[in-house]
């Protein structure tokens, strides 16, 4: 027989021994590591054991914990109290002048419509304007149960800056009823409106609230419902009807 073939023969007896090898390597890895996770639940258990011992023995313990934590936990139902207090009146005197409206960044000036009807008792409002909104940045159910629809357009300049036109109110009315389910549907701005676009609006049963309505809303305390015309009917009887 060859050198050639006795080597290759040497080679195959030998491949599976190394084969053997490597898998008594990883159980073994196995096992160190479950022996290390039973070692350390063992730890554990025994710690807690030690600590309600502990605590069993020195009862007194326990109840000094109990003695300070109730009036700790009574002073902080206290002051989570006030402070929804002063929430509930900060929101029923919340005031805004143009001036301070011209100066928000535009998601916080539709933060502030928000609030606007939250001060009004529109308890549900929220702010949902940014990418892909639909036409809606802000939503609300007022205390007639009917639904709004804000969509809000903030201009830097005031009434110096562009003017909402008429494609801004479509896509409003595309939106508002059909996508969001709204009773009233409403475009609110610092800036200008064309003529188009309030005529547009009136065609449509679309409500605009312009420099002029946005300051005497957001400065008074008059909902804005009472501002608006042809609003539609509540939608259920409640105590405000």
């Amino acid at each position: 027989m060859s050198s050639r073939a006795r080597k290759g023969r040497t080679a195959t007896r030998r491949s599976p021994v190394r084969r053997r090898t490597r898998r008594p390597v990883r159980r073994r890895r196995t096992d160190d590591r479950l022996i290390g996770l039973l070692v350390a639940v063992v730890l554990v258990l025994a710690l807690v054991v030690a600590v309600v011992n502990w605590l069993l023995a020195h009862w007194w313990v326990l109840v000094v914990i109990g003695a300070l934590a109730v009036p700790a936990g009574g002073g902080w139902l206290h002051l989570r109290q006030r402070r929804a207090q002063w929430e509930a009146v900060r929101a029923q005197g919340l005031r805004y002048g143009l001036a301070q409206l011209d100066a928000l960044h535009h998601s916080r000036f539709e933060d502030a419509v928000r609030d606007l009807m939250r001060r009004d008792g529109c308890q549900d409002a929220v702010r949902v304007g940014g990418g892909g909104d639909l036409g809606a940045d802000v939503k609300a159910t007022d205390p007639y149960g009917r639904r709004w629809v804000i969509q809000c357009k903030h201009r830097r300049n005031g009434l110096a800056g562009s003017a909402v036109g008429t494609p801004d109110l479509q896509v409003l009315n595309g939106t508002a009823r059909q996508v969001h389910g709204a009773d009233v549907a409403v475009i609110v701005t610092n800036g200008r409106v064309t003529a188009p676009a309030v005529a547009f609006a009136k065609q449509q049963r679309l409500h605009v609230v312009d420099r002029r309505t946005l300051g005497v809303w957001a400065s008074g305390s008059r909902p804005l419902w009472e501002l608006l015309r042809a609003v539609p009917p509540p939608r259920e009887p409640t105590a405000f009807s």
